[in-house]
């Protein structure tokens, strides 16, 4: 019995982060999408306007948020896991990046609140400036993550490696849209619904692949066994 479990217990980890990593897609475009409701590009006094006049919509949004946060942790610490028969150095790399994001996206919470709290005056209108800087930066993180997660996959014997290429293929679109706000916000604001393509592909084919196939078990457990990370 205790064998069999350990045999199914690769594959559940594995079916477990997609789940995760499918809440997190789901929240963080129900966030995403309730936060583009209240901006107004270039007027940060209108988008507080809104925020302020639509506040039980708007905390919602920093609930999903918050959710997408909790849940791409989750799914970061059982891939992290599953990989690091790999490289346990890089897989960890992979990790102290995807924590790195969460802990900056943390902070943006209170950011996201900030209107609520001051309620008026120009004292609320520089966080946002703030928040995008605090997303911008938490971006870079997520994107070296999925970078490194994909660079990992194509490494490995128990996934398939066109999900490693598209995994790297999304971080590097992440990192893209980021480098381009820092030169130029204004094309990079045009520049990030076709962004979203790569990511989509990359996050949603190992989403998919994670819930619907788990992984190969067997070839997990000898790829870990010749690195130490596992015992028959």
């Amino acid at each position: 019995m205790n064998e069999r479990i350990a045999r199914v217990s690769p594959r559940f980890k594995a079916r477990t982060a997609g789940a995760f990593w499918l809440m997190t897609i789901m929240m963080g475009a129900f966030a995403m999408f309730v936060g583009g409701r209240f901006v107004v590009s270039g007027d940060a006094a209108a988008t507080a306007a809104n925020i302020l006049a639509h506040e039980p919509l708007f905390r919602l949004g920093v609930a999903a948020d918050i959710i997408a946060a909790a849940c791409y942790l989750a799914a970061t610490l059982l891939v992290y896991d599953l990989l690091k028969p790999v490289s346990r150095n890089l897989s960890l790399l992979a990790a102290f990046f995807s924590l790195a994001g969460c802990a900056i996206g943390a902070l943006g919470f209170l950011f996201h609140l900030a209107p609520l709290v001051v309620l008026g005056g120009a004292q609320y209108l520089s966080v946002f400036p703030l928040e995008q800087l605090r997303a911008l930066a938490s971006l870079i993180f997520f994107g070296l993550h999925c970078l490194l997660v994909g660079c990992l996959i194509l490494r490995s014997t128990f996934l398939p490696r066109l999900v490693g290429a598209l995994m790297v293929f999304a971080g590097l679109g992440w990192l893209t849209s980021s480098f381009v706000n820092v030169l130029s916000p204004l094309f990079g604001r045009y520049l990030f619904p076709y962004i979203l393509v790569p990511g989509l592909l990359g996050e949603g084919s190992l989403t998919l692949w994670l819930l619907v196939i788990g992984m190969n078990v067997q070839r997990w457990e000898v790829q870990a066994s010749a690195a130490g990370e596992w015992r028959s």
